[in-house]
């Protein structure tokens, strides 16, 4: 359809089932074109449309009908699939967040290319209160990390930050004392590091105390792959005559007379 029509704007609005299982091939391969869409993947990490089977995404230990002594695959991390397949704009957000998420959705309706934004949802049946720890009312202020370009990485009021150790090469968290964040060696937000993007979406939540990461974690504008299909359909069609009379007549050919087939070239 974008294809067809480069001025619509494409929503597609899956599940960590569809999007990451059955439907995986397709949501890599729209991520490594950059086609100009919105993809809005809500993760509930359980199938939660046809009865609570595990997902793609369900933690190790998950009991459901599809695994009664509890889930034993690695899950999958759906913002790291989407970086893995080339994705140019990666974000994540909870269902819950009135006032972030719609700022993200915006952000990436401005993205030209594929926009991919994980939205953490609460499956009130199968499987309740499973992002509580950072997404629920309840939740420490300590427990997330909402990301802004350009900004220090700063979170629990400001009084503690991100670091990068440098012989280990991977994300620590530090104090921040009366607010001096550049003395801590508090990261500035870079929407446009891959491999600060990796890190983030990679360090585990609440693992030696890390806050859930969330925001624009990654945005790396590219050329759309419908505009430069478009551009190179113009380029080709240029000065061509348009007859399709001409097509069909061109080449070889064919003539059917009775029961002989006389080939004409």
């Amino acid at each position: 359809m974008k294809l067809a029509n480069p001025a619509l704007d494409v929503w597609i609005v899956t599940g960590d089932g569809d999007g990451l299982s059955i439907g995986g091939n397709h949501m890599a391969h729209l991520l490594r074109r950059n086609l100009d869409c919105q993809v809005l993947l809500f993760n509930n990490e359980i199938y939660g449309l046809t009865k609570g089977q595990a997902s793609p995404t369900s933690r190790i230990g998950t009991r459901s009908p599809s695994t009664p002594f509890g889930s034993i695959e690695q899950p999958m991390n759906p913002c790291g699939f989407a970086l893995g397949a080339g994705g140019r704009f990666i974000a994540r957000a909870y269902d819950l967040a009135q006032k972030e998420l719609p700022e993200i959705l915006q952000r990436a309706h401005a993205h030209k290319g594929a926009s991919f934004v994980e939205i953490y949802q609460n499956c009130i049946v199968y499987n309740d209160g499973v992002f509580a720890d950072f997404a629920g009312k309840q939740a420490a202020r300590d427990a997330v990390l909402w990301l802004q370009a350009g900004q220090p990485m700063l979170f629990a009021g400001g009084t503690k930050g991100l670091r990068l150790d440098r012989e280990r090469l991977r994300l620590e968290v530090v104090p921040v004392s009366a607010g001096d964040w550049r003395a801590a060696g508090v990261l500035v937000h870079d929407e446009t590091s891959r491999i600060l993007a990796q890190l983030l979406i990679e360090t585990p939540f609440a693992d030696g105390g890390f806050p859930m990461a969330l925001g624009v974690i990654y945005c790396d504008p590219a050329l759309p792959f419908d505009a430069v299909v478009t551009a190179q359909n113009r380029k080709a069609s240029a000065g061509k005559r348009r007859d399709l009379q001409m097509l069909l007549r061109s080449g070889d050919t064919w003539s059917v007379a009775g029961d002989r087939q006389i080939g004409n070239a």
